[in-house]
């Protein structure tokens, strides 16, 4: 927790100083209470006092009331403010470093553990600065302050005090020792829950066709379960602290008075003076005594905050540590354009120690169109990645434009590449929106707009749309159908007007004629434009440039439709597959 406060702002830090001068002001006042309680019992006990004396003392003890509900309220103001201004903070710099993430980061942490992260931890953490910031000054504070102010009045009640402190301490020591390792198991729980909730959300379609319904049912129950078991376990150990805590302070005061009336009945009856005065002292001990056990309360409700939040923090701050394994550089220049090579390069994923790829070498000229075909799990995609570096190569080099991709800045890289997903990744917003998405677009009027969209060919049904480009997006594009979220997503390829555009098995939601008629226009209008395409229909890349064949990670053909036909055989299988024989004859 304390290594998260690291960022908190100076602003939040200087609001949270204003606040503790506040809360020891609250302190004193609070504190002077039972000294004029005192006074008050004295003077009205004492032959001879004037009610302006006691009207003078009471309005001095309303005074230190009112001030220390003003106090209050300035520091419930100021810690709301630091409150919510460091969850910002935090909030920010979490979703920033996760823009930052890789594959292998994405990998290693879920989506619905980021997500719990970013939102519910946060707010865990918010919840506990929030109180925690007037309580842990306050309690420690006035606890101190108030066992300095009882401690000379009577050893015997102060050695009481002190015993049923330390009761409660012990209490609250065991208790915490048994809850903190479960809440850590809440959030992994909570976790899974989002998993499985995401996953029956995004495939409730194919939960409904394989009436999966009752198995999804169980699968979310089972981790429901098992959740609501240890939130109940914690809950159940959390709810012996304040009613012991309660008990301890009315047991307290009670022991208090006891033995404060015998102290006070051990004066002998003649000393009228020396009774009052023991009297008096059992009130304002009593009182002082209340507000040491007020402190252990004060301290339980953060107890019940403190361990769900130290381990929010843990997990933020493992997001916050996490340094991706993509490593910036710095250039941004190249000299040459639309080109790309790969040298020798393999590939593996950290989980795995087998290759991927394995020596994978060509080059691509600037205005090439270069396809790369192979059976499912050859590493297609992964080679793609690897050109937009997506990954880093095991071995070997990518180089775009001349320049090994690991020596370009972010910015300087991706503002050549423009690269469409083999799902279509729409975002909330409307048509136009997501076509000039990013800072490194092309242009960003209109008219370039449709234009991206008809080369796409998605003019037709953006023009029939009531609203047009200006036509509202879904949260995932829901609205539009596949083949209409596929090339508004290739539309914003090439509004970006890069250099090199990659389509990670972009067309396979599209229709033939589609498919022909953008190829068609990608050739027209796109000749100095580098294109790879990844693919499984042979009809999408017969008229590439180059065709490259993988299997099993390995390259083993490279040439034109006609060439790979005379000499690859994995190729020859593939469009035997695909073509009819007067294709094939063709």
């Amino acid at each position: 927790m304390l290594k998260l406060l690291r960022n908190m702002g100076r602003r939040e830090w200087t609001m949270a100083a204003v606040c503790t001068i506040f809360i020891l002001g609250q302190i004193y006042f609070d504190l002077s209470l039972p000294d004029y309680m005192s006074s008050l019992t004295v003077l009205i006990k004492t032959p001879g006092s004037t009610m302006g004396d006691i009207l003078f003392t009471g309005g001095q003890m309303l005074g230190c009331t009112l001030a220390s509900a003003v106090l209050s309220v300035l520091c419930g103001y100021l810690t709301a403010r630091v409150a919510s201004g460091f969850s910002y903070t935090i909030r920010e710099r979490v979703f920033n470093r996760i823009a930052d993430f890789g594959q292998q980061e994405m990998m290693a942490f879920s989506v619905p553990s980021l997500i719990n992260r970013t939102t519910n931890d946060i707010t865990q953490v918010q919840m506990l600065v929030s109180m925690g910031l007037q309580i842990m000054i306050k309690a420690p504070v006035m606890a101190v302050w108030a066992i300095i102010k009882i401690v000379n009045k009577s050893w015997t009640l102060s050695a009481i005090t002190a015993g049923f402190v330390a009761a409660l301490l012990a209490m609250m020591l065991v208790i915490i020792g048994v809850v903190v390792p479960r809440f850590r198991r809440v959030q992994k729980l909570t976790d899974h829950i989002n998993l499985v909730a995401r996953e029956n959300l995004n495939g409730i379609n194919v939960v409904h066709a394989y009436n999966a319904e009752e198995y999804q049912n169980e699968k979310f129950q089972k981790g429901s379960l098992e959740l609501m078991r240890t939130q109940l376990f914690n809950q159940r150990a959390f709810a012996f602290l304040m009613p012991g805590v309660t008990f301890a302070m009315n047991a307290l005061s009670l022991v208090i008075y006891w033995v404060g009336a015998a102290i006070v009945k051990n004066v002998p009856a003649a000393d009228m003076a020396g009774r009052l005065a023991s009297f008096s002292n059992i009130v304002v001990f009593g009182t002082y005594a209340t507000y040491v056990v007020m402190t252990i309360m004060m301290l339980v409700m953060i107890i019940m905050l403190m361990p769900a939040a130290q381990v929010s923090a843990q997990r933020i701050n493992e997001v916050l540590e996490t340094e991706a394994e993509l490593k910036e550089g710095c250039r941004t220049d190249a000299p040459e354009r639309g080109t790309l090579e790969f040298r020798h390069v393999s590939f593996h994923y950290p989980s795995s120690g087998k290759d991927v790829l394995e020596d994978i070498s060509f080059q691509v000229k600037q205005g090439e169109t270069v396809a790369f075909i192979g059976a499912t799990g050859s590493g297609k995609s992964t080679l793609a990645g690897l050109a937009a570096r997506f990954y880093d190569a095991t071995r070997g080099e990518v180089l775009v434009a001349g320049v090994n991709v690991k020596e370009y800045s972010f910015d300087g890289l991706y503002n050549r590449i423009g690269y469409v997903t083999q799902r279509a990744v729409l975002f909330s917003g409307d048509i136009r929106e997501n076509v000039l998405f990013g800072e490194s677009r092309g242009g960003d009027t209109d008219g370039e707009v449709r234009q991206a969209l008809e080369l796409a060919q998605a003019g037709e049904f953006v023009n029939k749309l009531p609203k047009g480009i200006h036509a509202p997006v879904a949260e995932g594009g829901t609205n539009l159908s596949g083949g209409q979220k596929q090339r508004v997503s290739i539309a914003r390829a090439l509004a970006r007007k890069a250099e090199i555009l990659i389509f990670d098995d972009s067309f396979s939601a599209l229709d033939y004629r589609t498919d022909a008629r953008l190829r068609a226009g990608l050739s027209r209008e796109l000749k100095d434009t580098t294109r790879l395409i990844v693919a499984q229909r042979i009809g999408t890349i017969r008229d590439a440039d180059k065709i490259i064949v993988l299997d099993e990670g390995r390259m083993v053909g490279m040439g034109t439709h006609q060439e790979l036909m005379k000499t690859c055989p994995v190729y020859q299988e593939i469009a035997r597959s695909q073509l009819s024989a007067e294709e094939l004859g063709a």
